[in-house]
């Protein structure tokens, strides 16, 4: 199992990098006054997350399988260790996030001459991907940074409840079905209820508010400069959500093994 769980930790960590990384993305779009262009890229790096997603899935619902034929099996330590991955993964898209915004602003000039994603991939040289050395950036955090933008604390918070809902959606559910083995099918498809109400305030209350910030950036210089600092402040959110997760996941997987058994 030791092996298993090192493979789901490595792919949760890549999932949350990905995923946190979009930030870059967007950002480089804003910069550069390209934020179609950007977009687009932010969906290839989606992409890459829910690939690794397809694989991390079943192995994680192995740990569950596994305890049935083994009742001292700790589950719940396992899913710990995934969550406490998507904690690193995030920390690292948090460092990376400058070095990332450089490359994806290269990337972006790069796909306009080329017109697309394969004969982008297909110019490249072995002398380019060297001097991506050149565009690392050193991570710069300080505390005064999170008062820029006016951006309200309650958006902030949000943010930190709906990254614990959809980082512990999957293994809630899962530990649900370790807890009421007689519904174990049922409670292990039951991630969309927690899924649902994170969706829910991403869609109403999130993702407008963050549109708006974005939309005000590319027309305002001063408010461009700004929005790494923004962007920067949701992802050390994110990371706050994943840490929250941990609290979360076992009053979530009873929520589901109680309607599960109501159902």
């Amino acid at each position: 199992m030791i092996q298993s769980l090192i493979v789901v930790f490595v792919l949760t960590m890549i999932i949350h990098t990905a995923e946190t990384l979009s930030y870059s993305a967007r950002y480089a779009g804003v910069k550069l006054n390209k934020i179609a262009v950007a977009l687009s890229l932010t969906g290839i790096i989606v992409l890459v997350s829910r690939t690794s997603n397809l694989v991390q899935a079943p192995l994680t619902g192995k740990f569950v399988d596994y305890a049935k034929v083994d009742p001292s099996f700790d589950v719940l330590t396992y899913f710990r260790a995934i969550l406490l991955a998507a904690s690193i993964g995030t920390i690292v898209a948090i460092a990376l996030f400058p070095t990332f915004v450089n490359l994806f602003s290269r990337i972006i000039s790069k796909l306009e001459v080329a017109g697309s994603i394969p004969k982008l991939v297909s110019s490249v040289t072995i002398g380019q991907l060297k001097n991506t050395r050149h565009y690392i950036r050193k991570p710069n955090l300080k505390w005064s940074q999170f008062r820029y933008f006016g951006v309200p604390k309650r958006f902030i918070l949000l943010n930190i409840v709906v990254t614990a809902f959809y980082t512990v959606g999957v293994l809630a559910s899962l530990y649900a079905a370790h807890l009421v083995p007689q519904y174990s099918t049922m409670a292990s498809q039951a991630s969309g209820l927690i899924n649902g109400i994170a969706t829910i305030i991403l869609t109403i209350f999130i993702d407008p508010q963050l549109g708006l910030i974005t939309d005000k950036a590319t027309r305002n210089e001063e408010a461009r400069d700004q929005l790494g600092k923004v962007y920067t402040m949701l992802m050390v959110s994110r990371f706050f959500g994943t840490m929250l997760a941990q609290l979360v996941i076992i009053p979530a997987a009873y929520v589901i093994s109680e309607i599960v058994k109501w159902i």
